[in-house]
């Protein structure tokens, strides 16, 4: 019975992968776009950012999935539940992306920017051919960090009715209750799998691209 419920499982398990990386695709866009905002913007604009950061920081990834699924639905605006699920986790994601990326930034030396633009480059050219590069490769350790953190916290999703890895399960061991502790040891042993496999691969990507020199330190 165990064995035959495996392709449930990993029909689930397609789902949890699209979500993070749609997710990460998402946080990522939004969070370079806050990070060059918080520095290198006006006061109105970085003031903006800054109270999004703590804002989505500080409220529970579970109550931002039923503001966008539930709540937004009261006045009118409705998501199925994989969209809500990208739309929470993006963008709870991009609070913490816009950090990651704001530090690499500030560790990249201002006589950069100002060498750039003694050259006749603007201000946008020096940021997209220079500075953000740069920051690509120092944001590696961060983003680590944050995608093992999306992609665990993707489990959450099936309280809006998201049939991901953990939803499977639960369809699973409902039908037959003896097969809850085994249903659960190999969702388990998935999401470890995927998360040290994902690990390693960006270990080795930190090490080949690492720039010397440059230490950043993500507080999250």
């Amino acid at each position: 019975m165990l064995i035959e419920s495996l392709p449930q499982l990993f029909e689930g398990l397609k789902i949890t992968l699209g979500l993070t990386i749609l997710s990460l695709l998402l946080g990522s866009v939004l969070g370079i776009l806050m990070a060059v905002g918080r520095v290198y913007g006006k006061k109105p604009l970085v003031f903006f950012i800054y109270i999004y950061e703590k804002t989505l920081r500080g409220i529970p990834l579970l109550v931002i999935f039923f503001l966008i699924y539930f709540g937004l639905s009261q006045i009118g605006i409705n998501f199925d539940p994989f969209t809500a699920a990208v739309l929470g986790l993006g963008l709870r994601s991009t609070a913490y992306q816009a950090q990651i990326y704001r530090s690499a930034i500030n560790s990249i030396p201002t006589g950069q920017m100002i060498a750039a633009r003694s050259m006749g480059m603007s201000k946008l050219k020096a940021i997209r051919y220079i500075i953000l590069p740069q920051v690509l490769r120092l944001s590696i350790p961060g983003w680590s960090n944050e995608l093992t953190i999306v992609l665990k916290d993707t489990s959450i999703a099936f309280s809006i009715g998201v049939i991901d890895l953990m939803r499977q399960g639960r369809y699973i061991y409902s039908v037959n209750h003896e097969l809850v502790l085994q249903v659960l040891l190999i969702i388990a042993l998935i999401y470890f799998a995927l998360v040290f496999s994902i690990n390693k691969g960006l270990n080795y990507l930190e090490k080949k691209y690492k720039m010397t020199g440059f230490e950043i330190e993500i507080e999250r």
